[in-house]
């Protein structure tokens, strides 16, 4: 057999890059289309693309995604976004934003999903309200002793969470993190507020925090856990919100 283990590794690897990099590159589309093609005015398209050059998503790509979803030139984007809702094994409420250009091919793929991983597929609105709908801000700071609490009173958040590395690739592991917690209307000003000072935004979006969180041993918190991994892999889901801890 020799070394093929290693080409087949090498092999698995390129493919969850290319996952990735399409990921990254849908998200400046839909950021691009619902914001507009000026990063300045549009918090969500500058932290996908920072997001997308930390990945080496090169220029090229990144210019051609923002035209594609703001729609200049010919080549417009055209993608729904659909939001399935149900429970993971465990009855763990969750709610997954996809998008998609043919929901035909997409909603079957999902639907098996929960079939073959033990699932419950609910139906729309079933279970939204177990959910708040925030917006969600996402940004490191160099200063390791900054307050979190004056920086999100100052820039007009209702609440913040520290943020590690080991919850967010994102945030450098010698950098303070948090994530912001705010109205969804104020979502772009505390963008801004914390980028004018000093901190690098790596997530602006609307988003969902679970009401509450079911009890789950180790076990069953790793069955949950490969589901929604199951879901995160693939190509069309943008975002799985689950009331997981």
């Amino acid at each position: 057999m020799g070394r093929q283990w290693l080409q087949a590794k090498r092999e698995v690897a390129g493919l969850k890059k290319g996952q990735a990099t399409q990921k990254l590159v849908k998200e400046i589309m839909v950021a691009a289309k619902l914001g507009g093609a000026d990063p300045a005015g549009n918090p969500r398209l500058d932290a996908a693309m920072e997001k997308a050059r930390k990945a080496s998503v090169n220029r090229e790509a990144i210019e051609r995604a923002i035209k594609k979803g703001a729609g200049i030139g010919a080549d417009k984007l055209v993608m729904d976004h659909v939001v399935f809702e149900g429970y993971a094994p465990h009855k763990v409420p969750l709610i997954i934003e996809v998008l998609t250009d043919n929901n035909n091919r997409t909603a079957p793929e999902i639907r098996l999903i929960f079939t073959k991983k033990g699932g419950q597929l609910g139906a729309p609105g079933s279970n939204k309200f177990l959910f708040e709908q925030v917006g969600l801000v996402e940004a490191h700071h160099a200063d390791a002793s900054i307050d979190l609490e004056t920086a999100a009173i100052e820039a007009g958040a209702n609440d913040f969470e520290p943020l590690a590395h080991s919850q967010n690739d994102d945030i450098p592991a010698d950098r303070t993190g948090a994530r912001f917690i705010t109205e969804r209307t104020a979502t772009a000003a505390v963008s801004k507020w914390l980028a004018a000072n000093g901190w690098i935004v790596v997530t602006a979006e609307l988003g969902y925090i679970p009401k509450s969180f079911p009890e789950l041993n180790e076990t069953e918190l790793a069955e949950a856990g490969e589901f929604l991994q199951a879901l995160e892999d693939h190509d069309d889901v943008h975002r799985v919100w689950a009331a997981i801890k």
